[in-house]
């Protein structure tokens, strides 16, 4: 991450450090005011699990690589927070897992989209989508229904940060794999998604990129041995069971 005028030794140094990612790609024009609130919304759920990935979220994280190695037609989907908040590491797992990089917006402008698209350029991206699109997802009424022929619309595997559970409903229905990255594990999307990554983006893709690295190397058989062993709706149920176990530890040591 870059460096703003934060101490280091402050308690809540990373947390203040994506506030000001967050505050300066609103001042760039990548992020809108209700991604403003959004984050803030996410931070909350990090508080929660204690500002970490949990071996459950590893665990999906694994079975999210998987599926992009695995796929024929894998694309990252990308909006302004997290173009924001993690450009290096979504060009990163572009890069290693041969995903292609797709702009998609709810509050969509074409400016918007042209300020993305070259802020992940800065950071090593050859090939962002987005500007090319037809209205692709069925049934969907907002301006995420528009989607690169080759793309999203193409997929079978999309990779979704900070979404919402809209989208994913419909992506879906169209027979798309969908991995989704919510720190909130009641949000529609994480309910709706296939594989469901309860961490924050800032941690979960650089694990991403880790893991990609390692698991090229595995064979078809062992990588589908991953995906197809696992249940999301039993991954969620552990998201909440952490959750509810870390807020009762937490009660506890408060009478002490």
């Amino acid at each position: 991450m870059e460096e703003f005028n934060i101490p280091k030794s402050h308690p809540r140094y990373k947390s203040l450090l994506e506030r000001e990612l967050i505050v300066r790609g609103f001042k760039e024009g990548l992020v809108v005011p209700q991604g403003l609130i959004a984050h803030g919304r996410g931070e909350a759920f990090d508080y929660i699990i204690g500002e970490r990935t949990i071996p459950e979220a590893a665990h999906a994280i694994d079975v999210s690589v998987a599926y992009l190695l695995l796929a024929k037609h894998p694309v990252i989907s990308v909006n302004g927070n997290t173009a924001a908040l993690a450009p290096r590491e979504i060009v990163d797992l572009s890069k290693e897992t041969g995903a292609k990089i797709e702009v998609n917006l709810f509050y969509r402008t074409e400016e918007r989209i042209k300020k993305i698209i070259e802020h992940l350029k800065k950071y090593g991206a050859s090939e962002v989508l987005g500007e090319k699109y037809i209205e692709g997802v069925p049934g969907l009424e907002s301006e995420r229904r528009k989607v690169d022929p080759e793309g999203i619309y193409k997929a079978d595997v999309v990779l979704v940060m900070l979404e919402d559970g809209d989208r994913t409903e419909f992506l879906k229905s169209m027979g798309k794999t969908v991995i989704a990255i919510d720190l909130n594990p009641f949000s529609r999307t994480a309910k709706m998604a296939s594989v469901t990554i309860m961490d924050n983006v800032t941690r979960a893709l650089p694990l991403m990129v880790e893991r990609a690295r390692e698991m090229k190397a595995w064979g078809k058989e062992e990588l589908g041995k991953l995906t197809s062993e696992y249940n999301n709706s039993v991954k969620l149920s552990q998201y909440v069971e952490y959750i509810m176990k870390r807020l009762s530890e937490e009660a506890e040591r408060l009478r002490e």
